[in-house]
């Protein structure tokens, strides 16, 4: 990374941290500074290749909460676990996004991860972590931070999602900012689970007016808009042409989720044989097959996959994993 690029990073950065708070949050989410210091022991890596796998965060007692990958195909098989501690991570292109604790009390960082998952750089981050995404080409990473709440499903919670450019050097510091169209925005607008097409468009979900929507976002132009409502946590098809997401029953949260795909031609909804309220987003094993995380408790759980067509069955792909990406390289 060049030096003109992380300075700019920084003048950035510090700039949006005189944003004023949007709808009343009573904390503030802000990718606040570059933290070049990273210990040499944060660079354990774990490798991530040669060959195809699925990366994850690894739930099983015996190194709980480390990055681990396996090899895609063998998921049963031996992992290999990192010394990287995550409570959200992706990857995608040869870099990463790790969500995790710093420090003994409950403030998070963002690391950046590169190609054999080491730690390349860390910025603090102030809420809890939720959703982490990575564009194709691996140039930009996307955070969802609850600020207030730790559930969808209650009503009364505050989300910042924002994202980093690592080719330009350029930041969103949050969503909300952004101009919207076909819906009223409101004060108590919330943005989470951005999932990308390309380093300049990306969908995600809207929360305004009491209403959520899937949502199209063109960075440059700093809108988005919206495409329908009663979707959550989107992540789009390796082929672009679907989205996977979880779909509130009978509209209300409260009653849990439900696995669907949305196939953006049509706009047709075709609900997955997995039946179980899945609070998580899904993420694409290939191009007809999506994986997800199944909760048995607060600490446990367990990766599943399921067939995009509708037939089949759900599939224990990976146990005591949860945070799911497919590495194809």
């Amino acid at each position: 990374m060049s030096t003109d690029l992380s300075l700019r990073r920084r003048g950035l950065l510090a700039a949006l941290a005189s944003v004023v708070l949007l709808g009343g949050a009573v904390a503030y989410v802000i990718i606040a500074g570059h933290r070049g210091d990273v210990p040499a022991a944060a660079a354990a890596a774990v490798d991530a290749g040669p060959g195809e796998r699925v990366l994850f965060r690894n739930t099983a007692a015996s190194g709980y909460g480390r990055v681990a990958t396996v090899a895609r195909g063998a998921e049963n098989g031996a992992r290999k676990l990192s010394g990287l501690d995550c409570v959200r991570v992706y990857a995608a292109a040869g870099r990463g996004i790790c969500l995790r604790p710093d420090g003994p009390l409950a403030t998070y960082q963002l690391a950046v991860l590169d190609s054999s998952l080491a730690v390349e750089e860390t910025y603090p981050v102030v809420g809890v972590p939720n959703r982490a995404r990575v564009s194709p080409s691996g140039n930009v990473l996307a955070w969802t931070i609850f600020v207030t709440g730790d559930s969808y499903n209650g009503g009364t919670f505050s989300t910042r999602a924002g994202m980093i450019n690592f080719a330009t050097g350029e930041t969103v510091d949050s969503l909300e900012l952004f101009s919207v169209a076909g819906a009223r925005k409101t004060v108590d607008i919330n943005f989470w689970g951005v999932t990308f097409v390309d380093d300049q468009h990306f969908y995600a979900t809207m929360s305004t007016d009491g209403k959520r929507h899937l949502v199209i976002g063109d960075i440059a132009a700093q809108t988005v808009r919206t495409l329908a409502e009663n979707v959550e946590c989107p992540s789009l098809s390796p082929s672009g042409d679907r989205i996977v997401f979880k779909e509130a029953i009978g509209g209300d949260p409260a009653e849990g989720w439900r696995l669907t795909v949305l196939d953006l031609a049509s706009m047709r909804r075709t609900h997955l044989a997995e039946t179980r309220s899945i609070d998580d987003q899904a993420a694409w094993y290939d191009d007809n097959t999506v994986m997800y995380a199944v909760r048995r408790g607060p600490r446990d759980s367990d990766i599943w996959s399921v067939p995009t067509s509708g037939s089949g069955t759900p599939h224990l792909l990976i146990p005591d994993a949860e945070s799911p990406a497919a590495l194809w390289n």
